[in-house]
C-alpha cells in the first residue's frame, strides 16, 4: 500500500506497517565502532541512519540511499541483520551492516539541516540510543550476535562484504 504525505510517499506492508530500511555503519570487520547521526527532530539525540522505502525501490537500495543522505558515507553492504518491528510507531525496518569506505566532507543533510555524524563504541552507542531510539538498540544486539568473532558458525565479514 502507498500513502502520499507532504514531501514524501510512504510504503506500507499488508499489515499496515511502514516499510523502512537502515544500515549499521561500521569501520572494519571488528565491528566495534558504529556511526550514528543526529536526529532531525532532536539534534541533541543520536540515531541509526535509515528511512522509508520508496515505490519500486528495493530495501537494500533504500538503506544505501539513506546512509548517503543522512550520514554522508559510502560503503559496502554486508549481511542483513533482519527486520525489526516498532509497534508503537507501526514501522518495520530491514537493517544491514555496511562497512564504510568513504566519508564525504559534505552531504545532503549536513547542508540542509545541519545533521552531524559521529563514531561510537558499541557500549557508547547503546547508551545514546537508549535516550531517544531504544528500539534501535536491538540492531546493535543483532550486530553483536551475528558477528563471527562471537559466533563461530557465521563466516567472517570479509567473506560477506565481497
Amino acid at each position: 500500500m502507498v500513502k502520499e504525505k507532504p514531501n514524501s510517499i510512504r510504503i506500507y506492508d499488508s499489515e499496515g506497517y511502514r516499510r523502512r530500511a537502515a544500515c549499521i555503519c561500521v569501520k572494519n570487520d571488528l565491528e566495534d565502532e558504529v556511526l550514528l547521526v543526529t536526529s532531525s527532530r532532536r539534534p541533541d539525540s543520536w540515531i541509526v541512519p535509515g528511512g522509508g522505502v520508496e515505490p519500486e525501490e528495493e530495501p537494500a537500495v533504500t538503506a544505501l540511499r539513506e546512509v548517503r543522505e543522512e550520514a554522508g558515507v559510502l560503503g559496502q553492504l554486508g549481511r542483513c541483520l533482519g527486520i525489526f518491528e516498532n509497534v508503537e510507531h507501526k514501522h518495520r525496518t530491514q537493517v544491514w551492516v555496511m562497512r564504510v569506505t568513504e566519508e564525504l566532507p559534505e552531504w545532503e543533510d549536513s547542508r540542509a539541516i545541519g545533521r552531524k555524524r559521529k563514531w561510537f563504541s558499541i557500549p557508547e552507542a547503546l547508551l545514546q540510543l537508549a535516550k531517544h531510539k531504544p528500539v534501535q538498540r536491538s540492531y546493535l544486539h543483532s550486530l553483536h550476535n551475528t558477528n563471527p568473532r562471537h559466533n563461530p558458525n557465521i563466516p567472517p565479514s570479509h567473506q560477506l562484504f565481497k
